[in-house]
């Protein structure tokens, strides 16, 4: 039984939609963007009509090939940014805008249902994520070390995007939201290795790397280790630079000792001759 209600539901659906799915479409904010009617010609007694939202926004003739644009239904939210292809009937959209997201159908007069359904996103512009101190935290834990800090990741006026702190190549952590006009923020509380914050969408991202010397010292246990690093460098400078010493000082004993006995022969070639 729900087999049957299940294939009469989708055959149903297939009959009222003419399309089998929906396809979805990203792009950024001021970007172009195609949606096919995926008819090779417009026959000439047909009219090929585009509903955004169920609100008719544009038509095409195949008569004439005239197109008419409805601006007075969605109060000019498309004005001056549509345009039909007068062959097949697909819609361009210019300079797109986050608020042109949502369904957009087009059909066939002659048909009688949709062509094609296409769910559109336009994601805003990323901006780079904003690294600070966050000093309520650092000031309750100034007592207990003096290495220790704490950190926010911040984005504003995005949505649907998600907030990452990465170690190195690997995700610390992360959270995502799908609010607009939303501060995002994330805590890190110990730099013992390199940091980035990633804001992204599906279609784009935006990185800020982090400078421990910056912003805050680095755990107890890295500062040690970086010591010690620079300890290694140092006394390897000073192996170097005598090691160098040595060398210019050998030379010069060489050079030395090659003078007094050049000049010691000289001194018996001159005896000898008188």
């Amino acid at each position: 039984m729900l087999f049957c209600i299940f294939l009469f539901s989708a055959i149903t659906l297939k009959c009222v939609f003419g399309v089998e799915s929906v396809k979805s479409v990203s792009v950024t904010e001021g970007e172009s963007v195609s949606l096919n009617s995926d008819l090779t010609e417009i026959q000439r007694d047909d009219e090929i009509t585009w509903k955004f939202e169920d609100i008719m926004i544009a038509k095409i003739y195949g008569k004439d090939n005239k197109s008419r644009f409805y601006d007075e239904y969605t109060d000019g939210r498309f004005r001056d940014r549509l345009k039909l292809d007068h062959q097949t009937g697909s819609l361009s959209i210019t300079n797109t805008r986050t608020t042109d997201s949502g369904v957009y159908k087009v059909t066939s007069k002659s048909s009688g249902t949709p062509l094609n359904i296409f769910s559109l996103t336009v994601y805003a512009h990323l901006p780079v994520p904003v690294i600070t101190r966050d000093s309520s935290q650092n000031s309750s834990s100034s007592s207990s070390s003096s290495s220790y800090c704490s950190l926010l990741c911040s984005v504003v006026n995005v949505g649907h995007v998600t907030l990452s702190w990465y170690k190195g190549n690997s995700i610390f952590s992360s959270i995502s939201v799908s609010d607009l006009n939303r501060s995002l923020s994330l805590h890190l509380e110990c730099l013992d290795d390199s940091y980035s914050c990633v804001v992204n969408n599906p279609i784009s991202n935006q990185t800020q790397h982090l400078n421990n010397t910056e912003l805050c010292q680095p755990c107890s246990g890295t500062s040690v280790a970086h010591t010690n690093k620079l300890n290694k460098s140092y006394f390897t400078v000073i192996r170097l630079a005598l090691s160098a010493l040595v060398g210019v000082a050998t030379v010069a004993v060489l050079v030395y000792d090659i003078r007094s006995r050049s000049l010691q022969q000289e001194q018996t070639s001159l005896s000898n001759s008188k």
